[in-house]
């Protein structure tokens, strides 16, 4: 079976955030706006963006 993979794209600055909250999102490998990465769909990666949400697009590729 393949795997699931998702497209992230950050939509807002990660400047002024908590800084667990930053962490996330360089755990992902977001670095700034509009910047879109493609990562395997694991429960690790889902509790990631799930803490950021509100900075994030998903999509399923």
């Amino acid at each position: 079976m393949a795997e699931k993979k998702l497209s992230i794209t950050m939509t807002k600055s990660k400047f002024g955030r908590l800084k667990s909250h930053q962490q996330c999102l360089k755990g992902l490998g977001l670095r700034k706006i509009r910047h879109t990465v493609v990562v395997i769909d694991t429960p690790e990666n889902r509790g990631m963006i799930n803490k950021v949400s509100y900075m994030l697009k998903v999509e399923e590729v």
